[in-house]
């Protein structure tokens, strides 16, 4: 499977595993999963031509590492990102001081007014290093990167979670919070 195969199919991963199960049939537990057999013959059904060793390296080489196998590699999901309602199980985690989040000029004034929502996601995204936030802001644009200030929104009750791939989740950022 080359480069450009294995982006169509991780993409199309993405949007049945985050936003549009009902797209090719699944039904996603509470947590997220599927079990693996029934995601192949469902993505299959849909023409990609996916076996479990090409999903397994999707799975081990997604840039992003949206992806997860529970420990026995029975079931797959999304690590983060859905617009559909499920429970990803994540524990509170005390945040860094800081953490980015890459965007572009169109929703500056936006985000000025209203801060940082997490849409029809169910959270918001926040990353460590100004790398990445620049890597996400690219994706439309020139990135602007803005500077959350974790460690206050903290002390004043927000709630931090770490998805396994280390982006950070939050429920809102409130413009106070935020470095333009």
């Amino acid at each position: 499977m080359n480069e450009q195969q294995k982006r169509k199919i991780s993409t199309f991963m993405s949007l049945v595993l985050r936003h549009k199960p009902q797209e090719i049939g699944l039904q996603l537990d509470e947590n997220g999963w599927i079990s693996v057999p029934e995601f192949l013959d469902k993505m299959n059904s849909k023409g990609n031509n996916l076996d479990f060793e090409s999903l397994e390296e999707i799975v081990d080489t997604n840039d992003k590492k949206r992806f997860a196998f529970n420990d026995e590699k029975t079931k797959i999901r999304a690590r983060q990102g859905h617009s559909v309602t499920i429970d990803l199980a994540l524990q509170e985690i005390v945040p860094p001081e800081i953490l980015f989040h890459g965007t572009v000029e169109k929703f500056i004034s936006e985000i000025k007014s209203k801060g940082l929502l997490k849409m029809s996601r169910q959270h918001v995204h926040l990353s460590k290093d100004k790398e990445t936030a620049i890597k996400v802001g690219s994706r439309r644009g020139n990135p602007i990167i803005l500077i959350v200030d974790c460690a206050k929104m903290h002390q004043d009750g927000f709630k931090f979670y770490q998805s396994e791939n280390d982006v950070w989740l939050t429920n809102t950022v409130p413009s106070n919070y935020i470095q333009f």
